[in-house]
């Protein structure tokens, strides 16, 4: 049974999917506790309404993200862990950080890494006219945006789209790929070699 700490910093939709799927689909998964750096983060109240232990740890409240980073890292680990999702968590994590956590933190970015890092994924796709956009899952590095990439989904960029009807495509297709992510994380099918991630056969019953 692995345990999964998910972090927030709004409504976590993507929070609630993973919620949804592990157990809708029964995984050999516990969701030990959904974190927000933001106390008014509505995803909080959906997860408390599921039975999931919450907490908050604001940012605001350290003097650098150095502290903050190490705060959260306690926070983190008083659950015990095997993987840490991030789900709109918006805040950017420093190397001692991540290296903690390397291999088994994961996350999603709206673009078809590597393409289109940091904010504002949708505008940067429509101004730059491509064809297809789309979501990445993928385990957190220290570069920004970066790390071996799990799952792909891509969506066709339609004309007359603006960044508000292009990213509600996209996220339709966040919330299918990144609780499957995370299932064959938990079902141990993901093996990460030379930086690429390959997807191991289920198991028989699994």
């Amino acid at each position: 049974m692995k345990k999964i700490v998910i972090l927030i910093s709004g409504r976590g939709s993507n929070m609630e999917a993973i919620v949804h799927a592990a157990r809708d689909q029964q995984w050999p998964a516990q969701i030990a506790a959904v974190i927000a750096n933001k106390a008014d983060a509505a995803g909080l109240a959906f997860a408390a309404s599921h039975g999931i232990a919450t907490a908050v740890l604001d940012h605001r409240a350290f003097p650098d993200r150095n502290a903050f980073d190490a705060a959260l890292r306690e926070l983190i680990d008083s659950y015990t862990p095997d993987l840490v999702v991030l789900a709109g968590f918006m805040r950017i994590l420093g190397a001692e950080f991540t290296q903690a956590y390397a291999n088994r933190m994961l996350n999603i970015h709206p673009s078809l890494l590597p393409s289109f890092t940091g904010l504002h994924t949708h505008r940067q796709a429509l101004q730059a006219g491509v064809k297809l956009h789309g979501a990445t899952v993928h385990f957190v590095t220290a570069e920004l945006d970066h790390g071996p990439i799990v799952a792909q989904a891509a969506v066709e960029v339609l004309d007359g789209d603006d960044e508000h009807s292009l990213a509600a495509r996209v996220l339709t297709q966040e919330h299918r790929i990144y609780p499957q992510a995370v299932r064959w994380f938990v079902e141990n099918r993901l093996r990460i070699q030379d930086g690429r991630v390959s997807v191991l056969p289920a198991q028989a019953g699994a």
